[in-house]
């Protein structure tokens, strides 16, 4: 029987961290659909049930715990609450808190439906986590990263504009690019001042 080594645990660890990475990007930058999406107060929020509908094909066998729900005064109720999923092999969990404000019949302190405000401070609870830890809906909720490693086309791309300036040019971007201060975010502009240069020079 073979032993598992050291650098066995790391590859296989190293592995699943890579797996997760990906799951986790791909699921950030699924475009939601705009009939999911809403306004209020002006601030855009997107719908529970679609967000329950991504975790559930992405991530099957999630699971939700009250761990805490309370009155914060008398103006909101406060839930944290601990998702747990299955991600890549690995259970993993994280904690959020989201409070609600209660409503009140206008000019007493009568609540409106109690029941109803204790539901939506766990829903936004939920949908708080949903985000955070699963990255869903991370376009409207403008979690997204831009991808920082340029792609093989870009390089190419970059540094032919690059040589039709000169040698030294090609150097310079070579290294910026090899040093990360050319980027994805930053790729666009830097062509653009890079082919306005060579346009000149022609």
């Amino acid at each position: 029987m073979n032993e598992i080594t050291t650098t066995d645990n790391l590859e296989v660890i190293n592995g699943i961290r890579l797996m997760i990475t990906d799951k986790h990007k791909k699921v950030s930058k699924i475009k939601t659909p705009k009939p999911y999406i809403k306004k209020k107060m002006g601030m855009e929020y997107v719908e529970y049930d679609y967000m329950r509908s991504v975790a559930d094909k992405e991530f099957p066998g999630w699971s939700w715990l009250v761990v805490k729900a309370e009155m914060a005064g008398s103006e909101a109720y406060l839930v944290h609450g601990r998702l747990k999923f299955y991600d890549e092999g690995i259970w993993r969990e994280g904690d959020v808190t989201a409070a609600h404000r209660i409503q009140k019949k206008r000019g007493t302190n009568e609540f409106v439906d109690i029941g109803n405000d204790v539901k939506a401070a766990n829903t936004d609870a939920i949908k708080k986590a949903f985000n955070m830890f699963m990255n869903i809906a991370d376009d409207v909720y403008k979690n997204q990263i831009e991808e920082t490693t340029l792609s093989g086309e870009q390089k190419s791309e970059i540094l032919k504009v690059a040589k039709k300036i000169s040698t030294e040019k090609f150097d310079q971007i070579t290294t910026l690019i090899q040093e990360g201060d050319i980027y994805g975010g930053n790729f666009n502009s830097s062509l653009a001042k890079l082919e306005r240069v060579a346009n000149a020079k022609d």
